[in-house]
Order: structure tokens, then sequence, then C-alpha cells
């Protein structure tokens, strides 16, 4: 078995965390310390150590690594304190300082003494004094405050659980700026995330300049977007290499590996589109803007393979990284089964099929980045077919790939959805972010243990780590990226750099004001939504209306006001449903220790409220494929309507209507492009025929669980079918004994464009 220096440092860091014992990570939690991935080892001291203005950090002379960890420590304690200490080269003339030492652990790890007198980051490597620099930061940080600060005494001895701490970001499909993408790096450094895996290449968009091929950029980044947004300029951007160099410089300061993706043989549509002579069926530029998984592969031409090598020669030049990936999944063979050309290739080749070529395909593709010393990783469909001796597997497809891979010899990343694909929502709440409404909580994240008990000791040695990863298809602005990988990407960090033994959902519970505050800091969005009063109101008793209150995560308490003043931690703490007259503002927020977690939530009682229904509150008839998408149309990002729906059967239920009198339905609807490539499922969306040109907003009472009953109405659509923005329409409904449930859908002749439904407003009938 070859050992590459992750390999080594794999090793290295399972051998020193059996040294320091996992059960020890759990001192950390009696601690009281808000340093988060808990450390191996933490005991606690009596006394603080007073960082101010007057420290000074001391680093050897001569020692450059040192030197710039000192200032990076510095710089961030500017940015999150106000003031700076200053580094001097020299061992300290006085006591109260900061002392950097190469005498400690060797690779990541590190040991961290604070006492009052005086801070001691010890560490054989640069990685590790950045390490210690970052706890000390943390600990430095326990809030947004300004001015010294009293650093709590301690003894730390830490190392990392794994070597590969990940992150995957998607700039195929949205184009982040790259002060975002160092913001987020910023994020990862400061929680001892190591590898930034960057989605560079999909069928939606080619992002980095290749001098050799510049119609991938010229040609492949840009695409025209389906819909409303069709009358507006093409969307896309690419990343230059001097950009790119900046970028690997500015997170290699951070300890941090850039992983770049360059998709083969499939999500090959954008290079295709630029140059046609490499794919197995002629491109169309037009599906460039939808979504899902498409048939564009590479053909096996030897000019293809020759385009790929120079491809990768660029990218290894401006990436220094031991590991390239490849991609390797979703690779539809249709394209290569209906191709003569491609099925006699299979044949000279004496493969048995078209699962064989991928892997002749692939493994003719590493042979490139062999001959320079470099490391082949893809996902786990890679393995279908045969594997290369040095390949490794990124496995997403649950765990299984991550087994399979460890029992045959070859080193693998778990990066399983649906819990570490942070394109799913983080609760259910309608306040969420765009994206897939298959939830993977904070919770379900920091569940997550990146070590099958199926794998054999030995076995485990091949996990080189775990990674979550965040594809950007309802993403469309930087800061929903960030919130929808903030800070569920705390989470994760948790769990790969913190011992088994040391892993306590409550104790990181405790921490989480702390990490908000350094998010908020390090100018990282963070989803708050999870841990804020979510509002729910219902009938009460004596005319009044009741208001429940909960928080997705259940972490801390809520805390409450009707006065009109923001709560705070004497406020009192909501214990159950409160029945409250008309006009009541509530104010609620979660404190966790007496600290605030999340944002203030205001709710003025109105029973009026009852009366209404977004999409995102309304029940899907079917869980088919639930996203959260915003209006198509060409408005302001944060001003467009928000539309959560069933893809594949857009259907809605109102369970428990009051239509004794009759009632008046109010509907804001809205229109979108099919842009979905899902194969044969399209031909199943149901559709019912439509009684007018435009069709119609379908009232059905809910039968048996499903929308087959009674049709009580079916409002025209009419002027709204020419309004690429959200639209009004307004129905009567008939009398109805007792409560009903009601179904929701439209009429229509295509699915393209599929109308959707904003909210619903239902008051009683004159």
């Amino acid at each position: 078995m070859t050992l590459t220096p992750l390999r080594i440092a794999a090793v290295s860091a399972f051998v020193l965390m059996a040294a320091l014992g996992a059960s020890a990570a759990s001192a950390q939690s009696s601690a009281g310390l808000t340093l988060t991935p808990a450390p191996a080892k933490a005991v606690r001291a009596e006394g603080v150590f007073k960082l101010s203005a007057a420290t000074r950090i001391h680093v050897a002379k001569g020692d450059v690594e040192a030197k710039g960890v000192a200032t990076q420590l510095a710089d961030l304690i500017q940015r999150s304190r106000g003031f700076r200490p200053i580094v001097v080269e020299g061992a300290p003339a006085a006591a109260d300082a900061i002392v950097l030492t190469r005498e400690g652990p060797a690779g990541e790890a590190y040991k961290l003494d604070i006492a009052p007198g005086g801070v001691t980051i010890a560490a054989a490597k640069r990685a590790g004094l950045f390490y210690g620099a970052m706890s000390l930061w943390q600990l430095a940080t326990p809030d947004e405050a300004k001015g010294p600060v009293a650093v709590p005494a301690a003894a730390i001895e830490d190392a990392p659980r794994f070597a590969w701490r990940g992150l995957m970001v998607d700039s195929a499909r949205h184009v982040q700026s790259i002060d975002t993408l160092k913001s987020v790096l910023d994020a990862m450094a400061a929680h001892k995330l190591n590898t930034f895996h960057w989605h560079l290449v999909d069928d939606q968009g080619w992002r980095l300049e290749i001098k050799k091929y510049p119609k991938l950029t010229e040609v492949g980044a840009w695409r025209l977007d389906p819909g409303a947004a069709r009358k507006g300029p093409k969307y896309g951007g690419f990343y230059t290499q001097d950009q790119v160099r900046d970028l690997v410089a500015y997170a290699a300061a951070r300890n941090i590996t850039i992983v770049p993706e360059i998709e083969t043989p499939g999500h090959a549509l954008a290079p295709i589109v630029a140059y046609p002579e490499l794919g197995a069926a002629p491109p169309d530029a037009s599906k460039m803007g939808d979504w899902g998984v498409f048939p564009w592969l590479y053909n096996t031409d030897d000019a293809t393979f020759a385009f790929l090598d120079d491809v990768l020669n660029e990218v290894m030049d401006l990436f220094p990284s031991t590991f390239i990936h490849v991609g390797g999944d979703e690779a539809i063979k249709d394209q290569w089964e209906a191709s003569p050309k491609i099925q006699a290739k299979i044949k000279e080749l004496g493969l048995k099929d078209e699962h064989e070529l991928q892997s002749w395909f692939i493994q003719r593709v590493g042979r490139s980045l062999d001959k320079r010393g470099r490391r082949l990783i893809g996902w786990d469909e890679i393995l279908e077919g045969g594997l290369a001796p040095n390949a490794s597997v990124m496995s997403w497809r649950g765990i299984d790939g991550a087994i399979a891979a460890a029992k045959q010899g070859h080193d693998t990343v778990l990066s399983p959805q649906p819990m570490l694909y942070l394109d799913n929502g983080q609760s259910k709440s309608p306040d969420e972010p765009t994206g897939r409404l298959r939830t993977a909580t904070l919770k379900d994240v920091y569940g997550f243990d990146p070590a099958p008990a199926q794998l054999s000791p030995a076995e485990r040695e091949h996990i080189l780590g775990v990674q979550a990863n965040v594809w950007t298809e309802h993403m469309q602005t930087d800061r929903r990226m960030t919130l929808m990988a903030f800070p569920r990407a705390v989470a994760l960090a948790e769990r790969g750099w913190t011992p088994e033994g040391g892993v306590n959902w409550d104790d990181f519970a405790r921490r989480l004001p702390a990490e908000m505050a350094r998010l908020k800091i390090l100018g990282v969005a963070a989803n708050t939504v999870p841990f804020e009063p979510q509002p729910a109101l219902s009938e009460g008793e004596g005319g009044k209306t009741k208001l429940t209150l909960s928080t997705g995560l259940g972490i801390g308490e809520v805390r409450y006001t009707t006065d009109g003043k923001a709560p705070t931690a004497a406020s009192p703490v909501y214990a159950g449903d409160l029945d409250l007259p008309t006009g009541t503002v509530v104010k609620a927020r979660a404190f966790v220790d007496g600290q605030t977690l999340g944002r203030e939530r205001a709710v003025t009682i109105d029973p009026a409220a009852l009366l209404t229904r977004t999409s995102g509150q309304l029940k899907g008839c079917t869980d088919k494929v639930t996203l959260r998408m915003i209006d198509d149309a060409p408005a302001a990002f944060d001003k467009r309507a928000m539309f959560t729906v069933d893809i594949l059967n857009p259907c809605w239920i109102w369970q428990g209507v009051e239509l004794s009198k009759g009632a008046v339905l109010t509907a804001r609807v809205g229109q979108l492009p099919f842009n979905f490539e899902v194969g044969q499922d399209r031909d199943k969306i149901p559709l019912r025929a439509p009684a007018t040109p435009e069709g119609e907003l379908e009232v059905r009472l809910v039968q048996s669980g499903g929308c087959n009953g009674e049709r009580i109405a079916a409002i025209p659509l009419g002027k709204a079918a020419k309004n690429p923005q959200v639209s009004t329409i307004t129905g009567h409904l008939p009398a109805r004994p007792g409560k009903v449930d009601l179904c929701l859908g439209f009429t229509a002749r295509s699915v393209d464009p599929y109308w959707v439904i904003d909210r619903v407003t239902l008051k009683p009938a004159p």
C-alpha cells in the first residue's frame, strides 16, 4: 500500500488519537469551553488570560511560517475584538504574551496551554500551529463584543480524527464571487476543515479558463435560462487562471487544499456545446438551463482523450492537490448504446458492456494523472466495471460505495446523500431558503458517523475522511449558498475532527451561540431559521386565537413578550400554547444559557391569518421531488415569490377547511418553466384537460387520501397566463357540511410551463 501525504496524515492522526485516548475528549464538555470542533483533550484550569491591545505574539527569529500564523491570528483578533496584538520575533521579554513554538506534536496536531501569565501554542508543523491559533482565536471570540477579553485558562492537546475534512461548493450551476469563496474558506479554516472540493464543470457551465481551448469559457460558460428569464441576457461566468492561483494560495495559507473536479464522461453538455466533436451525439445548447441528469457523454475518440489530457495538464498546473476529481457519476449510457462507433469500440477492446467502457474511460483518464504523480478520485459509480489500483472513491449514494471501496483496498471519502447533501432543507419551516424539501437538519449532519460499523479496523484505515456537498441548482445567489452551507458545515467539522468518544450533541448545541457569532464576524451568512420560534395559529377558546411556538431543533428555550418589548433572558419561558386576543403582538426568541440564538420573531395575533396558507404551509399531495423555488420572473431575487411544489405532481392539500357557508377563494399563482431532465417521469405527471384555453385552478374534495373526489370549483386562469410574474385569481366555493380537506391543482395541456401556488386565502362567502 502506497503511503501518500494524505494517508500518512490519516495514519498519524489515528495513532495520536489513540495515544490521547478517545474518552479524554469528553473532558471538554465539563470544561465549559466554547471551542468547535471539540478538542481531543481539554482540561480547564483556574483563572483567565487577559487578551488586549498590549498583548504581544512572539515567534522564533527567522521562522517565516510561524510568523505568518502569528500575523493571521493578530488579523483575526483585530477583526473580531477590534484591536491588533503586535507580532514580535524573538523570545518574549515579559509575561502576558502568546508564544508560538515548534516543540510540539507533528502534522495537524497541536498543544495549547493558556494560563493567566501567558499562552503557548506548540506544534512541529505549520498546520498544527495554525490550528492552535484558530482554537485560541475561537476562545477569544465567544460573542460579537469588542475590546479586551478574558480567555479561559486551559490545557489542550488536539489532533484530527480524519485527514480529509471537506466541503464541496458547486460553481458550475451558479457562479459565486471570489470574495464569497474566500469567506467560505475563512469559515472552513476557523473550524479546521482542510479540503475544498470545487465543482467547476457540469452540463450547465464550464467555469475554468483553459488557455488551449478558449471556447470552453467563451461558449461553454454561458447559458440562456428558460422561462421568463429567457428575455434577459445569458447567464454565466468563469474563473480566470490568475483568479484560481490567487484562491489556491489563499486556501493554502489557511491549511486548505483545493481539489478541482472536471467531470467525465458524463455531465459534459457544456464542453460538448463548445466543441461538438467531443460528444457521442450532437449537443443541444438550449438544455444548458435545465436541471437533472443529462444524456450527453464524451465519445471515446483518441482526439477526445487528447483534449482531456490537455485540460487536465492545465488543471494540474493550477492546482497542486494530490487528488484530482474526475466525476464519473450519473453517466446515462443511451448515446453510447445508440452509437455504432462506440459499440465497435466496446467490441475492439473486448469489453462486456457500457459500464466496463466507462471503467476503461476513467482508467485512461487516470493515467494522465498518474504520470504527474497525482491521484484520481471520483464518485462511487467509478466502482462499476472495475477500478484502477490507485483510484479513490467518494461515496455519495449512501455509504455502500465507501464500504465496497474499503473492502477492495481503495481509499474512500464518505459524502452520502441525503444527510451530507446541503441542498436539502434544514427544517420544515416555510422560511427556509430555496432547495430540496428533503430535510437534513443540523442534528442529522452531526449524527453522521464517518466510520461505518460494517468495516473491520484494517478496512477503516482506508477511510480518508468525510465531506458535505453544496449543490447549487436552486441557490441563485451567493448568500443562499452560504445559508445552506452553514452552520451545518460546522457540525461536519466536528464529526471530521473530534474523536468518536468526544461527540456530544447537547454540548455542541450549547456552543452554537458562539459559533453563530463567529460566522457573522467572518462574513458568512448562516441559516438561523431552525433555531428561531416558528409560529402556528389555530382557533382558541372564547374568541381568542391559539399561538403555538416551536423550534425545529428544540435547542435552548424560547422566551417571549406581549408588551412590545424585545425578549431577554429574563422574559417568560414559553411552556405551551397561548390563547391571546386579537391585536396582541408576541415577540419571541430562542436562548441558550442566557445567550440569544437566531433572530427575534414577531407575530401579530390576527384571526384572518387562519384563513391564509402559503404553498410551504399546505401539504403536498405527494412527495416525489419536492422543491422550494423562486419565481422565474425577471425581478430582484430577494423580491421574487417562493413556491413549494412536487415537480412530478404539482398539487396541494388544505386540511380541515370550514365550508358550511361556502367561501371565496383568492389565490396568488405563478408559472415556471419545466426545465427538469426527469426522463420518462415527465410523461407520468398527471394532467387534467382544461375547459378554457388558459386552464383553471381546480378545487376538489380529498377522497380516500387522494385528489379524485368531487370537483367543487374550477377558477379560470384567464389573463394570468400572459403575466410572467405572480397573478391573483378569485373564485367561489360552494357550501359543504362540516370540515373538509381541499385538493388544489391546475388543469393544463402540457407541463411546460407548469403552474404553482404562492398562497391561498379563504374567506367566508358573503
